[in-house]
């Protein structure tokens, strides 16, 4: 995970055997993709009412996901969003406005509003702050074409959602091709 919500929700739907899956498919999935949240630094856990992990909060996020698919993807191939891209995510936001608390040394947004709007805040003012500060033009898609995931890449020289994965598997499939093709030869 990122430790920007608004990617790692993108990011909750992969490509298996050809066709996309859903990781986020279950309340369950939920729970656990707000802990991992917490765990990197994404979400403050004071910024979480109780009961934002429900079926309603699931449905919300899965439509916050498309929209948020839609522009990342154009980002990531060097295009600006489509109009009205950023009005949507505004509107998401005002569902749940911020309060703020300090917690520790920390400022926390804390969203007002049902638990369920409260995390869709959350999440896209998380991509609102990443537009504002223009780190969304170094968003980049994996070099793996049968991958969907997305990733940040200020240096310009990354290629893969992840080395260990995708990056592995292309060079094993290179290598494989080279052995085959000197077989022949």
């Amino acid at each position: 995970m990122t430790g920007h919500p608004s990617i790692d929700l993108v990011n909750t739907e992969v490509m298996r055997r050809g066709n996309r899956h859903n990781l986020l498919a279950t309340k369950d999935d939920l729970r656990r993709w707000i802990e991992t949240s917490i765990e990197t630094g994404g979400v403050h856990p004071e910024s979480l009412p109780e009961g934002c992990d429900t079926g309603e909060a699931l449905r919300d996020l899965l439509v916050l996901r498309e929209l948020l698919r839609r522009g990342f993807e154009r980002f990531a191939d060097g295009r600006e969003p489509e109009a009205g891209w950023k009005d949507e995510l505004e509107a998401q936001v005002a569902r749940a406005p911020f309060a703020y608390r300090v917690s520790g040394a920390i400022l926390v947004p804390v969203p007002q509003g049902p638990p369920a709007d409260a995390l869709v805040s959350l999440v896209a003012v998380d991509a609102l702050r990443l537009l504002a500060e223009g780190k969304l033009k170094t968003l980049r898609r994996c070099a793996n074409p049968d991958c969907v995931l997305l990733f940040m890449d200020a240096s310009g020289r990354r290629k893969w959602c992840s080395m260990k994965v995708c990056g592995n598997r292309t060079k094993v499939a290179r290598h494989y091709a080279r052995k085959e093709k000197a077989g022949r030869a």
